[in-house]
């Protein structure tokens, strides 16, 4: 893609997800444009071999921007990234198509694997401000990844993942569209945990009241029988 093409293409991006921009202009401002276009081209750059001219394009964007992406990372199309202060994306990482970063995401390794040693990510995946994917793994398709979230294993496509460590909250399988940006209403597996034990104690206390009736009823026949029999 040539780079009028990819100016156009970051615009259309922006514009479409970003409802705080309301002209091509601003686009021009934002961090996430600037990072694209230079990312793009130091990741040409870093696939001819040409190793610390990539880098010093792309510590040159960080500088400006706060997003350090790695020239050696494969990234899609269509990747949004909102806000965007505090994104750091590793070298091996690989970003489908129509993913969404929000602001403090880190794509990263743990420090132990040799070669490919960050998370890949599938298609339409949606990562929430603050959350960190470290290591060699894949984040299936249509998948959400919550706010705060740190997540260390792989998850399954059309899933939501929230805490620490990140926890995978099945959504039925049901493809997750890329209009879906909210990132606080997720499911939140320990309060329906607490909510699951809060309702079986409801249960036991009115097992426990009933039998606690039932022995005081044969208890009072009890004792009338063995006071009429006097």
């Amino acid at each position: 893609m040539g780079f009028i093409k990819n100016v156009k293409e970051e615009i259309r991006i922006i514009r479409e997800r970003d409802p705080a921009i309301h002209s091509n202009w601003e686009v021009i401002l934002y961090p996430s444009f600037r990072v694209m276009l230079s990312y793009r081209r130091a990741h040409r750059i870093y696939r001819k071999g040409h190793y610390f001219r990539a880098r010093w394009i792309s510590q040159r964007a960080a500088r400006k921007t706060g997003i350090e992406i790695h020239p050696g990372a494969v990234i899609g199309k269509g990747l949004f990234i909102d806000h965007g202060n505090g994104v750091i994306i590793g070298e091996t990482t690989v970003i489908g198509d129509n993913c969404t970063l929000y602001q403090g995401v880190t794509l990263g390794g743990t420090g132990k694997e040799q070669g490919k040693r960050h998370p890949t990510l599938g298609n339409n995946v949606m990562v929430s401000a603050g959350a960190k994917i470290l290591g060699s793994f894949h984040i299936g398709d249509n998948s959400k990844i919550g706010a705060g979230s740190v997540v260390l294993e792989e998850v399954p496509p059309n899933s939501t993942v929230v805490g620490v460590p990140g926890r995978v909250v099945k959504r039925n399988n049901v493809s997750l569209p890329q209009e879906d940006l909210d990132q606080t209403h997720l499911p939140d597996p320990v309060l329906e945990e607490l909510n699951s034990l809060q309702t079986d104690n409801d249960c036991l206390r009115r097992r426990v009241e009933r039998l606690e009736l039932e022995l005081e009823n044969l208890y009072q026949n009890g004792y009338k029988e063995h006071t009429n029999g006097e």
